[in-house]
């Protein structure tokens, strides 16, 4: 069992609705909502119930559409159907892959109130306009999004969590990690970007005595299964979609990052399909998507740019995955050559896609900055990620290597000066603390 810091929070559900609300459970295909679910039910409840609508329980389906009136008859139903005692404030019922059965949702309001039981909705892509344009989205509805493994998770999998302890323990005190323990927790780190946080993934990893190729076959079905989710997408938009979806790591390749919303228009002679596109992507959490601020301040919500957008897979280890698929057949001997620095590949679109995805995981929106110089006809600030610390800015800065400059870093807490609060610059460095930044190793991105 896989240690996931998102039960914790279904424990803290439990206690504090005390059968008040339900909980929607979102994430991406095969991130581990239903196992999360079913361990909650085994743990701590009495009983617990899986409907799972994906294999179309026709007799359940009409009870919930025929007994919400009569819900005495629909729990002896469920009861029946999958030969489960339920006990009165001590069962979960738990609803499966509810996209397929919307109604399921839209009565949650009557079985909250009807106090009986706890329930958990889980699914992908639910909370699409189209999965729901049809119903009622009740009230009486928790929700917690589920993300991939971050590098904490992945280094207790390995039976490392002393490490990640001691990583912790060093970024609370503003220290680096002794060299030995740097370079353990770098070499981990290198294994998380080609492994990835999907569960299947990082379970056949290990399973197979880390073999990065097993890992990759499970990234290859689960990159599948995505694409299949966007072959559902409406029509008018799903070519949009897969488009752009396949573009990602070309896209994260180029210097600049951005995806022109103007530019797709043009070149696929369409309208107002994009920004849908990437609603659905940005939704779905299939991908990260990050904003462009034309004017950091106060709200960066208020100076938010759409038509310049960069968009990040949810999991790194999928985006290599992706990468690696038009052109290289993935073996073990290619994921050695990379984790080793022996094949050449743009590895800064690796690490950018990981600290997007660390960050997702702690529900921050994202936000870049560019500042374009009309004199010299070029960009001359580029900042990856902008966060707000209260009134302050804090700009983010990755690094994939260790040799490289600040110029841009500089200029824009010269041009914002007063609003930068300390800036981080993300590398495969050691710690250091300087008056103005931190130099955070890529191991500490899960401290920030």
């Amino acid at each position: 069992m896989l240690y996931r810091k998102e039960y914790e929070s279904l424990i803290k559900w439990k206690n504090e609705s005390n059968g008040k609300s339900a909980l929607l459970i979102e994430g991406v295909r095969r991130v581990g909502k239903t196992t999360l679910a079913e361990r909650l039910g085994k743990e701590e409840y009495k009983s617990y119930v899986l409907i799972d609508f994906s294999k179309n329980p026709t007799r359940i389906k009409n009870s919930i559409k025929e007994n919400l009136t009569h819900l005495d008859s629909l729990f002896l139903d469920i009861s029946i159907e999958y030969n489960v005692t339920l006990y009165k404030r001590d069962s979960l019922i738990i609803f499966d892959e509810i996209q397929k059965f919307p109604e399921a949702r839209e009565a949650i309001k009557h079985l909250v109130k009807d106090g009986r039981y706890d329930y958990i909705e889980t699914g992908s892509l639910i909370s699409i306009k189209e999965n729901v344009r049809d119903i009622l989205i009740p009230s009486e509805e928790d929700s917690l999004t589920i993300y991939p493994l971050d590098f904490e998770e992945f280094l207790i999998a390995q039976n490392e969590a002393n490490l990640a302890s001691y990583i912790k323990s060093c970024y609370q005190k503003k220290i680096p990690l002794s060299n030995d323990y740097h370079k353990r927790a770098s070499r981990y780190f290198r294994e998380y970007l080609l492994v990835g946080g999907m569960p299947q993934s990082v379970v056949a990893y290990l399973k197979h005595n880390k073999s990065f190729k097993k890992a990759d076959i499970e990234k290859r079905r689960i990159l599948k299964l995505y694409k299949d989710d966007i072959g559902k997408a409406q029509r008018r938009y799903r070519n949009i979609v897969l488009a752009i979806f396949n573009h990602i790591p070309g896209a994260l390749s180029k210097h600049e990052k951005r995806i022109i919303i103007s530019e797709i228009k043009r070149s696929n002679s369409i309208s107002n399909t994009i920004e849908d596109s990437v609603f659905w992507l940005n939704d779905s959490k299939i991908c990260n998507v990050c904003y462009k601020t034309s004017d950091p301040g106060v709200s960066l919500s208020l100076t938010q740019d759409d038509a310049y957008i960069k968009c990040y897979i949810c999991d790194t280890g999928l985006l290599l995955s992706l990468a690696l698929e038009a052109n290289i057949v993935s073996d073990e001997d290619v994921y050695k050559k990379i984790l080793n620095n022996r094949l050449s590949m743009n590895q800064g679109m690796l690490y950018e896609n990981m600290v997007s995805q660390e960050l997702a995981k702690k529900n921050i929106k994202l936000f870049y900055y560019t500042h374009y110089d009309k004199e010299t006809k070029k960009q001359d600030i580029e900042i990856d990620f902008i966060l707000q610390n209260k009134d302050k800015l804090l700009p983010i800065e990755v690094k994939s290597s260790k040799n490289f400059s600040t110029s841009s870093f500089d200029k824009f807490n010269t041009k914002f000066k007063g609003k930068v609060d300390k800036g981080i610059i993300i590398s495969p460095r050691p710690f250091k603390a300087l008056p103005d930044r931190y130099y955070i190793p890529s191991y500490m991105i899960f401290c920030l």
